[in-house]
C-alpha cells in the first residue's frame, strides 16, 4: 500500500508528529502489516509518501485494520488540513528474473 499526502505549509510540524506518534505506529504495529515506510520528496508533489508491506491485501478489510482506521480527534484536526491524498493497494508482479535464468 502507498499514501502520497500534501499538507498545508503551516501544518506540517504537526502532520509529521501525529504521522510519527500516532498514524505509523497503529499501522506498522497492525497484525498484517509487515513493515513501514516514510519519505520525503527532494522536489515535487505530493511531498510525503508512505510505503507498507502487507501481508495481502485483504490485510485492508480486517477487523485490525478497521479498528485503527477509526478516526481520533487528531486525525480529524490533520485531515481537514491535507490538500491531496492518495492511497493504493497494489500486488506485485514483478518476474523472477534469477529463476528464470536458471531455467527454474
Amino acid at each position: 500500500m502507498i499514501a502520497m499526502i500534501d499538507v498545508e505549509p503551516e501544518w506540517e510540524e504537526e502532520f509529521n508528529r501525529w504521522y510519527d506518534e500516532e498514524h505509523f505506529p497503529d499501522r506498522v504495529n497492525c497484525p498484517g502489516f509487515l513493515n513501514g515506510r516514510r519519505f520525503v520528496a527532494i522536489d515535487g508533489s505530493p511531498k510525503y509518501l508512505a510505503v507498507y508491506e502487507l501481508e495481502s491485501p485483504e490485510v485492508m478489510q480486517s477487523e485490525a485494520y478497521k479498528k485503527i482506521s477509526q478516526q481520533s480527534p487528531w486525525t480529524k484536526r490533520i485531515h481537514e488540513h491535507l490538500t491531496t491524498v492518495k492511497r493504493n493497494v497494489y500486488v506485485e508482479i514483478t518476474p523472477d528474473l534469477k529463476a528464470k535464468a536458471k531455467g527454474e
